[in-house]
C-alpha cells in the first residue's frame, strides 16, 4: 500500500507502477482527490505485485468527517497488507503531518517497516548537498534510509526496485514454504482446477447517478469496506477497480463515479471522473445500472434522462445490462406497502418502454445498506454474462431457421427474400450473419422477427443481439450445382450489401 499525507503524489506513483493512468491525478492543495482504496497489478522491472493506492491521511481529522472515515478504511485494509511505501514531498521538507502519519503507521501496522520514498525529487540529483539534507531530515521518521524518486518522471524507480526486491523475495519464500505441505492435496484437485480455469473472467461495471448507492453495493459484493460511503453526494471520484472470486469465477469489479450530465459545468476532479466513468463503461462486459427506489417513488418515473443515456449507451456498445433498484428499505412498512408494490410492478414495464431494443432486461430490488442482495445480483450478472458469451453451431442455427420460417406468414411468399444459411460469427455480444441471395435484402420486419425468435428459442433475453446481412452472388446460368457447392464458401460483398445491426 502507498500511504502518506494528502497531495504528496501517491496516485501518480500508483499510475507509474501499474503503467496506466487509472487513478485521478489533479493538483488540489485545498482538497483531496483520492478517497477510496484502488487496486492494481504493479510492474516494476521483473517484479509483479498487487499495489494499493490510499487516500491522504490526516490523523487529526474531525470524527465522522470524510478524512476521518477514509483513515479508518485505510487502517482496515492496511492490516491485511504486507508492505508499505511511505511517500513524502521532498520539496516541502519534512512536514509535521508526515510525522503524524509515521506515528499512525506504527500504531495501526506495527509489523510493517515501510520504504520511505522522497517524491518530487527531480532537483535533488543536481545538488548532492540538497539530497543529503533531505535524506537526513527524512531519517527523523525512524524508518531507515529513504530513497529519492519522481513519480511523474520515473526517476528513482531502480532504487525502489532494489528496496522492494529482497522484501518480496523473502515474503514469497515464506509463502512457498507454507504451501509445500499442500502439494499432495493440490495434485488431487487438478481436475477441479482445470474446470475453474475454463471460466473466463467477468468484468462488471457499477454505474448510475451520484448517491444512488453504487459504492455501498460494491462493498457488499466484495464483502469488505473498500470504498467510502456516506450521505454526501459525489463521494466517489476515482473509478475503483477490485478483483474477487465468486463461485470459482474471477470477477473484475469497477465502481464508477456518479455519472454527471454533459450540461454540468463541474471542473477539475469531477470532470476527470466523468471521462473515466465513460471509459470504464466501454471496457465492461456487464453493466449494473443502479437506481434509487425512493427517488422513483417521489418522481413517479423509473429513470431520469441521465440514466436512460447510460442504459442506451451500454446497449449500443453491445454490453449486457442488469438494473438494480437500491434503497428498497426506505419503502418498507405498513404505510408504504402499496407504494412498494407499485414500484416493483412499474419499474420493469417502464424500463422496457425506454429501452425497447432489448426485451427481458433483469430488474432486481435490493437494499445494499443492509448488506443483502449479493447472491441475487451476482446470479443475474453471471446469467447475463453466460448468455452474452453464448455460441451456437451453424448446423443448429440452420435447423432452427427452417422451423421459424414456417411460423412466419408472408403476404407474398414469392417476393420474400430467402436466407441461404444463417451462422454466428462472434460472441460477446452474440452476432449473426444471414446470407441472402443476390442483391436482395431482408426487410426490417423480418430482422426483428429473427431477433425476437432467437431470444425466445435460445433464452437470450436481456442481452444485445446483432444480425448482419451479406449477399451470396447468384450462380451464372449453366453452372452445375456441384460447382456452386464448391465455391459456396467464398462470399463477395457488393456495393449494395447492407449490414443491419439489431440490439
Amino acid at each position: 500500500m502507498i500511504i502518506g499525507r494528502p497531495n504528496v503524489g501517491k496516485s501518480a506513483l500508483f499510475n507509474r507502477l501499474i503503467r496506466r493512468r487509472e487513478a485521478l491525478v489533479y493538483n488540489t492543495p485545498d482538497d483531496h482527490v483520492t478517497r477510496d482504496i484502488r487496486e492494481g497489478l504493479a510492474k516494476l522491472g521483473d517484479l509483479r505485485f498487487r499495489v494499493l493506492d490510499s487516500a491522504g491521511l490526516e490523523t487529526e481529522a474531525t470524527s465522522g468527517s470524510i478524512l476521518n472515515r477514509t483513515a479508518a478504511m485505510t487502517a482496515n485494509v492496511l492490516a491485511r497488507t504486507q508492505f508499505a511505501i511511505f511517500l513524502i514531498d521532498v520539496r516541502t521538507g519534512l512536514h509535521p503531518l508526515d510525522q503524524e502519519v509515521g506515528k499512525w503507521l506504527r500504531k495501526h501496522a506495527p509489523g510493517i517497516n515501510p520504504i520511505v520514498a522522497m517524491n518530487k525529487s527531480e532537483s535533488l540529483h543536481k545538488d548532492p548537498n540538497s539530497f543529503a539534507e533531505a535524506a537526513t531530515e527524512a531519517l527523523k521518521l525512524g524508518f531507515g534510509e529513504p530513497i529519492a524518486i519522481s513519480a511523474e518522471t520515473g526517476l528513482g524507480m531502480t532504487a525502489l526496485h532494489e528496496s522492494l526486491q529482497p522484501m518480496l523475495e523473502n515474503y514469497m519464500a515464506k509463502v512457498l514454504d507454507g504451501k509445500s505441505s499442500q502439494d499432495e492435496n493440490l495434485s488431487q484437485d487438478n481436475d477441479s482446477s482445470k474446470d475453474d480455469e475454463s471460466k473466463l473472467p467477468l468484468q462488471l461495471a457499477i454505474v448510475g447517478r451520484p448517491n444512488v448507492g453504487k459504492s455501498t453495493l460494491l462493498n457488499v459484493l466484495l464483502q469488505e469496506d473498500r470504498v467510502l460511503v456516506g450521505p454526501e453526494a459525489g463521494l466517489t471520484r476515482d473509478s475503483v477497480r477490485a478483483q474477487f472470486q465468486y463461485q470459482g469465477r474471477t470477477v473484475y469489479l469497477v465502481d464508477t463515479a456518479g455519472w454527471l450530465q454533459r450540461g454540468d459545468r463541474h471542473k477539475g476532479p469531477n470532470s476527470l471522473s466523468v471521462m473515466q466513468s465513460r471509459k470504464n463503461l466501454m471496457r465492461a462486459h456487464i453493466v449494473a445500472l443502479v437506481l434509487d427506489a425512493e427517488e422513483i417513488a417521489k418522481a413517479r418515473r423509473s429513470m431520469t434522462h441521465a440514466e436512460v443515456v447510460i442504459a442506451r449507451q451500454a446497449v449500443e456498445e453491445g454490453r449486457g445490462l442488469v438494473v438494480v433498484v437500491n434503497k428498497m428499505d426506505l419503502l418498507k412498512g405498513p404505510r408504504n406497502s402499496a407504494l412498494y408494490k407499485r414500484v416493483k410492478e412499474a419499474v420493469p414495464q417502464e424500463i422496457q418502454m425506454v429501452i425497447p431494443q432489448i426485451t427481458g432486461i433483469p430488474v432486481l430490488f435490493i437494499s445494499a445498506i443492509d448488506g443483502r442482495g449479493r447472491a441475487a445480483v451476482m446470479s443475474q450478472v453471471i446469467d447475463a454474462y453466460e448468455k452474452w458469451c453464448l455460441r451456437l453451431s451453424t448446423a443448429r442455427l440452420n435447423r432452427w431457421l427452417r422451423k421459424v420460417a414456417s411460423r412466419h406468414s408472408w403476404k407474398d411468399q414469392g417476393s420474400q427474400t430467402k436466407i441461404k444459411y444463417f451462422t454466428q460469427v462472434k460472441a460477446r455480444p452474440p452476432t449473426f450473419v444471414a446470407f441472402v441471395s443476390g442483391n436482395t435484402k431482408l426487410s426490417d420486419t423480418y430482422v426483428r422477427f429473427l431477433t425476437k425468435s432467437l431470444k425466445e428459442d435460445f433464452d437470450m433475453g436481456g442481452i444485445p443481439i446483432r444480425i448482419m446481412q451479406r449477399s451470396v452472388p447468384r450462380m451464372a446460368s449453366g453452372s452445375s450445382s456441384k460447382t456452386g457447392q464448391s465455391t459456396g464458401k467464398t462470399v463477395e460483398r457488393t456495393p449494395s450489401d447492407k449490414r443491419s445491426s439489431v440490439v
